[in-house]
C-alpha cells in the first residue's frame, strides 16, 4: 500500500515507440512512470517531481499540526544493473553508491542520505528465484541484468542476434555486414561476422567465443541502441 514510482532507465538506449506502449500499460495499471536517462542530464528530477504529490501531502499536514516537515523513506528497488545507484548518486550529488555496468554491484542493502530530505535505501538488484519463461531469461541476460554464467552465451548471442533479424534488421547490416540471420546454419552468420569484425584465429579460422562476447559486448557498451526486446503485445 506504499506509494511507488516506476522508474523507467536508460531511454537513451531504448526504441521509444515500443516502450511508450508499455509507459501506457502500466499507467492504465495505475502505476506513476517516469522515463529517465541516468547517465546525462536533470531526468533523475523527474523522479524527484513525481515523489512531491505525496511527499506534500504527507508534510502539509504535519504543518498544519505544528509538526517539522518529515524526511521520508524510499526503497530503491528493481533487477540488476538498471541504474539504481547512480540514481542514488544523482539524489545525492556525490557518488555515495558504487555503480559498474554488470549486475551484482551493489552486495547489501543500505541507507543512503540525500539532499532533498529523503533518505534512500539502496538495495542489491533483485530477481524471480526461478524464471519459467525462458524469453524473459534471455531478455535479461542479453541487457546485462543477468550474469553471464548463468546461461550458455552463445544461447544468449543468438537470442540477440534473432531479436535484431526480427525487429531491428538494419542494425544487423549497419554493424555485422549481414541481411538477416542464416536460422538453418548459424556458423555461416557467425563466420561472417567474425570475418568482418575480425575475430579471427591465425589462419584465418574464426574465433567464434570472440565473435560471442563481441555480440554481447555491442549490447552492453551501446555499440548498438535504440532497441527494445522485450515486445509488447497488442
Amino acid at each position: 500500500n506504499k506509494f511507488r514510482v516506476l522508474v523507467m532507465t536508460k531511454k537513451d538506449l531504448c526504441d521509444i515507440s515500443v516502450t511508450n506502449k508499455w509507459i501506457n500499460y502500466y499507467e492504465n495499471l495505475g502505476y506513476k512512470v517516469v522515463l529517465t536517462n541516468l547517465s546525462s542530464g536533470d531526468d533523475y528530477k523527474d523522479v524527484l517531481n513525481a515523489t512531491s504529490e505525496v511527499i506534500n501531502k504527507i508534510n502539509d499536514i504535519r504543518k498544519e499540526k505544528g509538526l517539522k516537515p518529515k524526511e521520508i523513506k524510499a526503497l530503491v528497488m528493481g533487477v540488476p544493473n538498471v541504474g539504481k545507484s547512480t540514481f542514488i548518486n544523482k539524489l545525492a550529488h556525490k557518488k555515495v553508491a558504487s555503480t559498474g555496468n554488470k549486475p551484482g554491484v551493489t552486495k547489501s542493502n543500505t541507507w543512503l542520505k540525500t539532499k532533498y530530505n529523503m533518505v534512500i535505501l539502496d538495495t542489491p538488484g533483485v530477481l524471480w528465484p526461478k524464471m519459467d519463461d525462458k524469453l524473459v531469461a534471455y531478455n535479461l541476460a542479453a541487457t546485462g541484468a543477468i550474469r553471464l554464467e548463468v546461461l550458455p552465451i552463445h544461447d544468449v548471442a543468438y537470442h540477440i542476434l534473432e531479436c535484431l533479424d526480427k525487429y531491428y534488421p538494419d542494425k544487423l547490416k549497419e554493424r555485422y555486414g549481414i541481411d538477416n540471420v542464416n536460422k538453418e546454419d548459424y556458423l555461416e552468420t557467425l563466420d561472417i561476422i567474425g570475418k568482418n569484425r575480425g575475430c579471427l584465429l591465425k589462419g584465418g579460422v574464426v574465433d567464434y567465443d570472440k565473435v560471442y562476447s563481441l555480440i554481447l559486448r555491442d549490447i552492453k557498451e551501446a555499440n548498438i541502441k535504440n532497441i527494445t526486446f522485450d515486445r509488447y503485445k497488442d
